[in-house]
């Protein structure tokens, strides 16, 4: 007896179970229905098998028949087990048919696929947003550019864009637009003859950056570029002149120093010669006595010419001596 009441009561708990499953797909099966975009009670059953959210098709589909658009609930399955938000897809082609922008299923599936907003782009080829150049979420307040008198030039600029459905897929995003807006700028600055050109006329450097044809190969179409501020900066010109005067200073005393060197080099070679010479010298002279004592013994020199040479020494020493050469050097014939 207690095994069939368990038994009942284990059947019981089960067919609640069923009835609260299928009741949640019932009330999706009628829900649909009534609002005129109807998907098979079988077809919502087996998405859950799938592994398809079927609240989401259902919802999806409702929203696009309420819209006037014609959905088929396969092709939202098969988007959706893609990987894809089929919530965001419809809302995206409502939007567009709304606003009277060409797009269709297959378009947007492949853009949101390709992990692009679809939603947001179809919002932003109706409302143009302002895109902020330098980006200040990434640190620089400005663009820095050098006219070509030095001064430097500090400038903030505002995009004004539109998506172009066409070439969201592959196209450029807006990383690219401030990268291309800031070269423009910095080129169109650098080509002017002095900063006050620049300040005069601002409008300058948007008429010549929109003719350069920037929104090449993006997701948008450029529609204006104004320049918000633009503010003076350093003198660049004058601290490169300052910078390139003090390296050509310190060149030049290099190569003073390197000068003063050699000559210190110099000298002391010349000292060195001057004393080697010297040295010569002394040793000719030491040769003088040897020369004479070997005179002598051959005959070639007299007693009487010796002292006749002793005589003329003495003679120079005493000279010397007088004019003040006090040099104390002592002649080969003193001795």
């Amino acid at each position: 007896m207690s095994i069939a009441i368990i038994g009942s009561l284990i059947g019981g708990i089960v067919l609640l179970f069923m009835f609260i499953v299928l009741s949640s797909y019932v009330l999706l099966w009628f829900q649909a229905l009534v609002s005129g975009a109807p998907v098979g009670f079988v077809n919502i059953v087996l998405m859950r098998f799938r592994k398809v959210n079927p609240s989401v098709i259902v919802q999806s589909r409702i929203a696009a028949k309420k819209a006037g658009l014609e959905m088929d609930p396969s092709q939202l399955e098969a988007h959706f087990m893609a990987g894809g938000n089929v919530i965001r897809v419809i809302q995206s082609l409502i939007a567009a048919d709304k606003a009277d922008i060409p797009l269709n299923f297959q378009k947007a599936c492949s853009i949101d696929l390709a992990g692009r907003d679809v939603l947001d782009a179809v919002r932003t080829s109706v409302n143009p947003k302002v895109i902020d150049v330098p980006n200040p979420n990434l640190g620089k307040q400005t663009i820095d550019a050098v006219a070509k008198d030095g001064i430097q030039l500090l400038v903030r600029a505002r995009v004004t864009v539109r998506s172009k459905i066409e070439r969201i897929i592959g196209g450029a995003t807006e990383e690219t637009i401030i990268a291309r807006v800031g070269e423009g700028i910095v080129t169109t600055i650098g080509s002017a003859k002095n900063h006050k050109e620049v300040l005069e006329n601002p409008d300058m450097i948007s008429r010549v950056v929109l003719e350069k044809g920037l929104d090449s190969g993006t997701a948008y179409e450029i529609l204006s570029i104004d320049i918000a501020d633009i503010d003076i900066g350093k003198n660049i010109g004058a601290e490169l002149q300052a910078t390139q005067a003090e390296a050509d200073k310190k060149v030049a005393q290099a190569k003073a120093e390197e000068r003063r060197a050699f000559a210190i080099s110099r000298e002391q070679e010349m000292k060195a010669q001057v004393v080697e010479n010297q040295a010569r010298v002394v040793l000719a002279e030491a040769e003088i006595p040897k020369a004479i004592a070997q005179a002598l013994r051959e005959g070639n020199l007299g007693v009487m010419d010796l002292y006749r040479l002793k005589n003329i020494d003495s003679d120079t020493q005493m000279r010397k001596a007088i004019a003040g050469d006090d040099d104390g050097e002592i002649g080969p014939l003193s001795n």
